[in-house]
């Protein structure tokens, strides 16, 4: 099978105006997707119509403009509750990201629901906004951080989570998708053994939503964050799921207007979910644009979209493991479009710089996982992650550059 056959590849990158541009005199390849997706004409429109057409602060306005932005503000919250499959859009609070959306997370339920002598769980493939929140919280709590360790193929050892599991822990974080290494961590078992000990689970999702279909229900999450610009929307905005009945036991995480139901000089009672964690004017055009970047995917296929990456990175994966002196990191059986590697002798950074000299875009560094790295005794790796817009072609010209950077470099 072809990429052709899966999806069609032309008319997917004309959708995407930023591909069309030269770096240095070299067609651009960006091969950084998963620090952030390029954004398609339908979510650029959506952002210019707003503010052309629609711009005013929501719910509290009785005026046409006010009424236009809140019900397509609303309408996004719809759109996102079926996108998770969610049970309902009281369970959809908008963030400014998944670094958002832990905080929210650590700062409400984990400041008034996990104590002393507690313990919380996360994993050696953590982000580090998965990691400094729970040690905060830790640090002033006296609580007890435990981690899952990595295997050497990047892979979580679940026979080691199933040992620190114990009715001591009260919280369970992990990312659905490693960010570093695009290992596919096993989150609806880490759920139900974390369930199991009477934990609650927060999911980092940020790398997930863009390839894998997400449904919350079936996976018993308790809370589900994601990025809107890891699929292809807009920067600045996020979304955090919580069920039900956690986000109503939990305190608001920040005062102000909107997260009000009433407020006197002697008490102040909180607005109903999910505007209790709310405060303040949101960012409404790009929580507009959002659902632009959700059905722009829903018009490819989500099931397209997942092939057509799996394709590129088997190719990449094939080819790159020809060149010599260099060592895959993370060859888990189950990972997303990522492919992270080290080359004897040659900084990541180095052949970063050199790559972009060739109009080639990758990410090299510790991709904010420091432990992770320190894992398999290295500062850094080069990152190369690949969305529905990228081809076999733009792989051909990363590897081709690769050797061009060893024969100067090596």
């Amino acid at each position: 099978m072809t990429l052709t056959e899966i999806v069609d590849i032309q008319k997917i990158r004309a959708d995407f105006p930023v591909l069309d541009q030269e770096i240095n005199g070299k067609k651009l390849v960006y091969f950084d997707n998963a620090a952030t997706t390029q954004k398609p004409i339908a979510v650029i429109n959506a952002l210019k119509h707003y503010y052309e057409f629609d711009n005013a602060n929501i719910h509290r306005g009785i005026h046409t403009l006010a009424e236009r932005a809140t019900r397509d503000f609303e309408a996004t919250r719809e759109a996102v509750r079926k996108f998770l499959g969610a049970a309902s859009t009281e369970e959809i609070i908008f963030t400014s990201g998944t670094t958002n959306g832990i905080n929210l997370v650590a700062s409400t339920y984990g400041r008034k629901f996990i104590k002393e002598g507690d313990e919380i769980i996360i994993s050696g493939l953590e982000h580090h906004s998965n990691i400094v929140p729970w040690q905060m919280l830790c640090e002033e709590k006296g609580i007890t951080l435990k981690v899952i360790p990595v295997n050497d193929r990047g892979e979580l050892d679940m026979e080691v989570y199933d040992q620190l599991l114990s009715e001591k822990v009260k919280l369970v974080s992990v990312n659905h998708v490693s960010n570093a290494l695009g290992t596919i961590n096993p989150i609806k078992e880490i759920i139900a053994k974390a369930h199991a000990v009477g934990a609650v689970v927060m999911i980092d999702g940020a790398q997930a939503t863009s390839h894998l279909d997400i449904d919350v229900q079936d996976l018993d999450a308790d809370f589900y964050a994601f990025s809107a610009h890891k699929l292809y929307g807009p920067t600045g905005v996020g979304a955090l799921y919580g069920k039900k009945a956690l986000l109503e036991a939990m305190p608001p995480y920040m005062g102000g207007g909107e997260m009000i139901k009433e407020v006197t000089f002697e008490k102040t009672t909180y607005n109903e979910l999910p505007y209790k964690f709310e405060a303040g004017t949101p960012n409404i055009a790009d929580v507009v644009a959002l659902k632009a970047a959700l059905e722009y995917m829903d018009s490819i296929g989500r099931d397209k979209i997942a092939a057509h990456e799996d394709m590129l990175l088997q190719y990449a994966t094939e080819q790159l493991l020809q060149i010599e002196g260099l060592r895959m990191i993370g060859e888990a059986k189950n990972k997303v479009s990522v492919a992270s590697f080290v080359i004897e002798g040659i900084h990541p950074q180095d052949i970063g710089v050199l790559l972009d000299n060739l109009g080639v875009a990758v990410r090299t560094g510790h991709h904010c996982t420091q432990p992770l790295m320190k894992r398999f005794n290295i500062l850094g790796t080069t990152r190369a992650s690949f969305a529905v817009y990228n081809t076999i072609e733009e792989v051909d010209r990363l590897i081709a550059g690769l050797h061009r950077v060893k024969k100067m470099l090596a």
